[in-house]
């Protein structure tokens, strides 16, 4: 248990860093280059890699994603996100319904690679951590929340609209490793506003 409470703290203390970076006074004075903090919002479909008794339960989920970071320079960056599926039902065995659903919490560190175009285009890719939670009710067992560290990989493109305005679109495998989940592959699709 202190070991979550541990993996809590240090991703507070990296959403934390995020928002004093985007302070761009003391960002510039920092990294010598340009600091454009943004907020974003994701859809996310989630498939899923379930093991023993969570074969039972549905591979794909529907959810969300609301986060901040912080571009650092043209070719760095550091993204906070919380995210959340909706609940999917399944039937147990016994004949009773299986409910799940995930959350996650963590921060990411990007890398981009501007392409031609006047910038308009980047490449991304990305590795994170984060802290995940499985939530399952109805299993005649009793109910199962558990939550467990995990790491994230992505990769992705981003289309800069205007000066504040982007769509990304990014692929991600994660890797969990809880009990009963293995990982997921993620498609995520969203807007950053940029300050």
């Amino acid at each position: 248990m202190e070991f979550i409470q541990m993996n809590k703290a240090l991703l507070l203390a990296g959403a934390a860093c995020v928002l004093c970076l985007s302070t761009p006074a003391k960002a510039q004075q920092m990294f010598g280059h340009e600091i454009e903090p943004y907020i974003g919002a994701d859809y996310i479909f989630t498939s899923a890699d379930f093991k023993k008794a969570g074969n039972l339960l549905k591979e794909d989920y529907n959810g969300g994603a609301v986060n901040i970071g912080t571009r650092l320079g043209k070719y760095a960056g550091l993204e906070a996100y919380y995210q959340m599926t909706g609940e999917r039902k399944a039937k147990h065995e016994s004949g009773s319904d299986l409910k799940s659903k995930f959350r996650s919490y963590g921060l990411d560190l990007f890398g981009y690679l501007p392409l031609g175009c006047a910038d308009k285009v980047d490449l991304l890719a990305s590795v994170g951590a984060g802290n995940y939670t499985l939530k399952v009710k109805g299993d005649p067992t009793g109910e199962y929340d558990k939550d467990h560290m995990g790491y994230r990989f992505g990769v992705g493109a981003q289309y800069n609209l205007t000066e504040n305005f982007s769509v990304r679109v990014m692929g991600r495998y994660n890797y969990i490793g809880m009990r009963n989940l293995d990982s997921f592959k993620e498609l995520t699709a969203g807007v950053r506003y940029s300050f």
